[in-house]
């Protein structure tokens, strides 16, 4: 691990953006250009004073899941990101069909999307980012354990997943979930990734067997949800996908139609959902 050129790389990225580059509010005048260390860590998900020490160059080896936040946080290429990995001693991860990595364009986007849940995926439910409104709707998917981020693994496999969904809503949204993850098998049959999950979910749930025999074949596009949240109720959301083919994942944008109840729940969210649901992290 090179601590000293790993230290002098995160200040360098970290200064070079703005707090609107990743969604934040301006603030006060800053003295320094740049993003401050706290908000880092904070999108990272880690405690401000493990990254107050790696930039200090004295922080412990960070994790191969860490060094991922990190990328994400501060808004790196794919050869940034690869730059980081070896910096810190580790083997950066494979760039392979399906992309886990979000560019930072993308990220952008995402940001820009403060009045409106919106969240990436990859093709087969993988959460990769989601802006804060997002997670107030549904969770922090990225403060789950990584197997616990696949939206359709989870949908069949945790019981606790569903209780955003309306029990009468149900019957559709698997339907669609079995349906998307045939077609994005069928696309890639030599891509393990696909394959793993759908082996998986055929061990592991009658349900989705039971789907999965009946060769329904659906591309994920625009669609409405409902969503029962506990804090705010009922809220009936126009979804929109916009899909990214080289690296097979989706923008997932959800709205509610001005002047409906949704519309104002929506807005009620916004005020008792929006707080610091990123739990520090050493």
């Amino acid at each position: 691990m090179n601590r000293p050129e790993l230290a002098d790389f995160l200040r360098h990225t970290r200064t070079r953006l703005d707090p609107s580059d990743v969604g934040l509010p301006p603030g006060a005048r800053r003295r320094t250009p740049g993003l401050r260390r706290e908000e880092v860590a904070s999108l990272a998900g880690m405690s401000a004073d493990y990254y107050t020490r790696l930039e200090q160059s004295r922080g412990p080896r960070p994790s191969r899941q860490m060094l991922t936040a990190l990328a994400r946080a501060l808004r790196l290429t794919e050869d940034e990101r690869d730059h980081l990995f070896h910096l810190a001693g580790e083997e950066p991860p494979r760039r392979e069909a399906t992309s886990t990595h979000v560019r930072p364009g993308l990220l952008l986007v995402l940001d820009r999307l403060h009045d409106t849940p919106a969240l990436v995926t990859t093709d087969c439910g993988e959460v990769l980012a989601q802006n804060a409104l997002s997670r107030a709707l549904s969770g922090d998917a990225l403060a789950r354990p990584p197997r616990d981020r696949n939206l359709v693994r989870r949908f069949f496999l945790d019981p606790t997943a569903h209780r955003l969904c309306p029990p009468e809503d149900r019957p559709l949204r698997a339907r669609e979930h079995a349906a998307n993850l045939r077609a994005v098998a069928a696309a890639r049959p030599t891509d393990p990734v696909p394959a793993a999950l759908v082996a998986e979910l055929l061990a592991g749930s009658e349900e989705f067997a039971r789907l999965w025999a009946e060769h329904e074949v659906a591309v994920r596009r625009a669609t409405t949800k409902r969503f029962l949240h506990p804090a705010v109720g009922l809220l009936e959301l126009d979804c929109e996908v916009l899909l990214n083919a080289d690296t097979h994942q989706h923008l997932i944008i959800h709205t509610a139609r001005p002047g409906t109840e949704s519309h104002e729940r929506l807005r009620l969210l916004q005020v008792v959902g929006l707080q610091d649901m990123t739990p520090s992290r050493s």
